[in-house]
């Protein structure tokens, strides 16, 4: 994957490249700075810290990462908040990209980042994660690289309400169980596809509405198990007059997974490149995509490309359909998907900051 963001201590992390919020002097302090020394091995880090001496804010230098799990440490010096008009937000931005152009010249295949400056420095943890993703966004278009963002806690990834504000109420509105009131009620009885077990509604993703229907009748109505009435009531009757043969149906077969992705590319006029980019795979796997007609992606593949083509929500569920999946209104990952999808909003790292919020699968390889 070419951007992923984890929840971890980043002395943890395997990368060729550790990046350092660093003290500008040739010593460390608290914070993340500390704990890659310690983990480093603190007297031989700091002989090699001290060769460099004192880093100017925004610049970024290297030392061997010694006992890390990784090649190199780059060291780069974030500067001190003072309410954002001393140059705070530009200084962050060149720790970043200056960051990344080191560990590109030093051959690196791989590289993990904290929220640059937002300890003891004090930057506003939400400013960091915005230039962090435009950073990484724009050097991912020109280079092969995996960036992997560590946050260690809840406080340390936060979201803009002005981006993600209506993630919340969407979930609440569209999870399962309102989905089974309305379309699996009738007349008074509620039946269900899931099962002969009696099944109550989880409250925490029960929404509003339903919430509020199902307080007014006392409690939570108990679905009624599958039986031959089902097929009456709820599946539709076919007319065998107008079923297809076999053979029929053979041959208006549609364009697999891997035709329909082609296809789309040359009628929306973009290159390979800029969709594998969007899509946050690597050229590997579009390589291997290309040359199989009938390569079976993961749903989260299929989805990332839907995004990289910029698909509708109709035409997003046909190209997932000619893989095999569907989107479901009992799966949040497919809400959030799907919510960014209805607001036209494609940007991948941009959602992948909410599935992550949510503790949900990112999308890409």
């Amino acid at each position: 994957m070419a951007f992923k963001i984890i929840r971890n201590n980043i002395i943890n992390v395997s990368a060729d490249a550790i990046v350092n919020t660093a003290n500008p002097k040739p010593t460390y302090a608290s914070g993340v700075d500390s704990a890659i020394y310690k983990a480093a091995g603190a007297r031989k880090l700091l002989k090699e810290r001290k060769k460099i001496g004192d880093i100017e804010p925004g610049c970024a230098v290297s030392t061997p990462a010694f006992k890390l799990s990784a090649k190199y440490i780059i060291h780069t010096v974030g500067p001190e908040w003072k309410g954002g008009d001393a140059g705070e937000h530009e200084t962050v931005k060149n720790c970043y990209i200056n960051s990344l152009n080191l560990a590109k010249e030093l051959g690196c295949e791989s590289i993990a980042f904290p929220l640059i400056a937002t300890g003891i420095y004090g930057f506003p943890k939400e400013d960091a994660l915005r230039i962090a993703i435009n950073v990484f966004s724009e050097f991912l278009i020109d280079s092969d690289m995996e960036i992997t963002l560590v946050v260690f806690d809840e406080k340390s990834f936060v979201l803009s309400d002005k981006i993600f504000a209506g993630v919340e109420a969407y979930i609440d509105d569209n999870y399962v169980t309102k989905k089974v009131y309305e379309e699996y009620e009738t007349e008074g009885e509620t039946r269900t596809l899931l099962g002969d077990l009696p099944y109550r509604p989880d409250s925490r993703y029960f929404g509003a509405a339903s919430r509020a229907k199902a307080s007014s009748q006392g409690a939570f109505p108990i679905y009624a198990s599958r039986s031959a009435s089902m097929s009456e009531s709820v599946l539709p009757q076919e007319d065998k007059a107008v079923h297809m043969s076999l053979d029929d149906k053979v041959a208006h077969i549609k364009d697999t997974w891997q035709e329909s992705l082609f296809q789309l590319i040359d009628e929306r006029g973009y290159t390979d490149i800029e969709v594998y980019k969007r899509a946050n795979v690597d050229r590997k796997l579009f390589s291997k995509i290309r040359s199989n007609s009938a390569y079976q992606p993961k749903k989260i593949t299929a989805l990332a490309f839907a995004l990289a083509l910029r698909l509708n929500l109709d035409e997003t569920k046909d190209f997932l359909s000619r893989a095999g999946y569907a989107l479901s209104p009992s799966s949040m990952f497919d809400l959030i998907v799907e919510y960014f999808i209805e607001q036209e909003v494609y940007d991948i790292y941009t959602i992948n900051m909410a599935l992550f919020k949510h503790e949900q699968q990112l999308l890409g390889d």
